[in-house]
């Protein structure tokens, strides 16, 4: 039965551990059942799935999912917590604890060995400073992914289901389009984790798209001149571009592109939609 979702449990395990938080691992556990409860049924986690767990803390979350999934793989990088794990989850049998950085584990390996390499479920509790490079990697890596339900940043949630034009538009919001359908599942106060952050969260399922939303021949391209238009936000996507060290393209490349999607060289990056990404980076391709 899963008994941490609530203060005096997680005051309890950590008491009886002395654990202590840190700082550089952007540790706030849940301490608030019904959202523990919301989060595995946005997930929409059943009897058949396989789920990945990234950044279980001290098992919270992790009962839940226990207790709704065939399997829950939890990859926890702090080796301080792993003694705690074994002791809340040493009454679940479905459940396996790998203390490793997440950016380092072969997620293709591991699904294949106990999902068969069918699509599973990530949900996760993310600090600010990784939530990028772990959903890009997951997208890119090549796993069977069927969705991915996070709890990021109020802001960070908003800026992967904005569009072009507003200043949450980003690499991020791009990336986010191109691999998934985004939609927030419910917002989470600052009161709802321990110790308690400084700002809202909010829970966001990233549902892996079926088939492209746009053909592009080549798609770390696409993304290197994604990265590009928004490293330097207030110059035209033409200087982005041609001062980028990860493109080799002529001023007169990258005005032709331009002009080829029907947009004037004083365009931003930040009014393109994915589409005219797509375009921009297929006419620059070089096959």
């Amino acid at each position: 039965m899963a008994y941490l979702g609530s203060p005096s449990a997680t005051k309890e395990v950590i008491n009886k551990y002395s654990f202590a938080f840190q700082k550089k691992f952007g540790q706030n556990f849940l301490i608030d059942s019904n959202i523990l409860e919301n989060i595995v049924e946005a997930a929409e986690i059943t009897k058949d799935d396989f789920v990945l767990e990234i950044g279980p803390g001290i098992g919270t979350m992790t009962q839940y999912l226990c207790e709704a999934a065939r399997q829950v793989t939890a990859v926890e990088i702090d080796k301080m917590l792993i003694p705690i794990l074994e002791d809340t989850l040493s009454e679940y049998d479905n459940v396996e604890v790998i203390n490793q950085d997440v950016l380092k584990v072969d997620i293709k390996s591991l699904t294949n060995e106990k999902n068969v390499g069918r699509p599973i479920k990530v949900v996760a509790n993310l600090p600010y400073y990784i939530t990028t490079p772990i959903i890009m990697g997951l997208f890119e890596s090549g796993v069977p992914i069927d969705s991915i339900t996070i709890m990021v940043q109020k802001e960070v949630a908003e800026r992967m289901q904005t569009g072009p034009g507003s200043k949450e538009y980003g690499a991020l919001s791009l990336a986010v389009q191109y691999y998934a359908d985004a939609k927030v599942m419910l917002n989470v106060s600052a009161s709802c984790f321990m110790p308690r952050p400084n700002v809202d969260s909010a829970v966001i399922k990233l549902t892996r798209h079926k088939e492209p939303v746009v053909e592009v021949k080549d798609e770390k391209l696409m993304f290197r001149v994604i990265r590009a238009s928004f490293n330097q936000r207030r110059k035209t996507l033409v200087n982005g571009l041609k001062n980028s060290a990860e493109l080799d393209f002529s001023k007169e490349e990258i005005v032709s592109a331009i002009h080829h999607i029907g947009k004037e060289e004083s365009i931003r990056g930040e009014k393109l939609t994915l589409e005219e990404f797509a375009k921009l980076s297929n006419y620059l391709y070089r096959g």
